[in-house]
């Protein structure tokens, strides 16, 4: 059974909105990676997005494709990643893990062998960022036959003729993109993001987490006060980014990443007070 669900269920009880940080797994190589995953939930991370490096993220801004490529160039494969996971889930048995990514990998592994491997290495659900609904059931039909969620993106522009088919089949939880452009490259309106988080509330029935645009414990902590979820990726690679062209050693590194989740973390779970 995937842990998303639950997780949200948790949260709704205590009025709380949840902080979900994005990592590229193998940024800037598979150990430093993992010695930031695997410390996320004791930072106050209560999901967490798992990024499948991919040559071609053409949904992500500068910062997200340049982790992708310091991931890649440091060997990393999607069996890798489904590693990682496997690595965390030794000591870490609740926390719900997304892979985001795009479907090329996915497809050179085989969709059915890795909905499986996904499943069994501790994996809760799927964001493919460039497989529409329409398109989607190569991946849907065996990620559903292994408990993984499918989670769908919604847009600015997702239009109420558009959004039956977006939520026809989505679980989980539904990430709304704030901003009609790519990762971590423009502001956001939040009354706009209010509006359209009740809208799909209301249509939808699955819980929303908000990503795209924020940057600061502050705008997290805005957005936690409406939204089910708060995702942070952009300013979280580019703290990665900084410490590994700097020349910095591991252990900064993953510190100075992990005070900075913290703060996100902080800020979103004292959104309501």
């Amino acid at each position: 059974m995937s842990r998303i669900g639950p997780r949200f269920e948790e949260l709704k009880r205590a009025n709380r909105a949840a902080f979900v940080p994005f990592i590229t797994a193998g940024d800037p190589d598979l150990e430093t990676s993992f010695a930031i995953l695997e410390k996320l939930p004791a930072m106050g991370a209560d999901l967490i997005e798992l990024g499948l490096p991919f040559s071609d993220p053409m949904a992500d801004g500068p910062s997200v494709q340049a982790s992708s490529l310091r991931a890649l160039e440091a060997g990393m494969t999607a069996s890798k990643v489904l590693g990682l996971v496997r690595r965390f889930r030794k000591a870490d048995q609740k926390t719900p893990i997304i892979l985001m990514g795009y479907y090329n990998p996915i497809h050179a592994y085989g969709s059915a062998r890795f909905a499986k491997d996904a499943a069994d290495a501790g994996v809760d659900g799927l964001i493919t960022v460039d497989l529409p609904p329409e398109e989607d059931e190569v991946l849907r039909a065996p990620a559903n036959a292994h408990a993984l969620d499918i989670v769908r993106l919604a847009t600015p522009t997702t239009n109420d003729k558009r959004l039956p088919t977006v939520l026809d089949g989505a679980s989980g939880f539904i990430y709304y993109v704030s901003i009609a452009g790519v990762t971590g490259t423009k502001s956001y309106s939040e009354n706009d993001v209010r509006a359209a988080v009740a809208r799909l509330k209301e249509k939808g029935g699955l819980p929303v987490a908000v990503g795209f645009g924020i940057k600061t414990p502050e705008q997290a902590g805005a957005i936690a006060r409406f939204a089910d979820g708060a995702v942070v990726g952009s300013a979280i690679v580019d703290l990665v980014a900084k410490n590994a062209a700097n020349g910095g050693n591991r252990e900064s590194l993953v510190s100075e990443t992990l005070n900075f989740c913290q703060k996100l973390a902080n800020a979103v779970h004292a959104a309501r007070g």
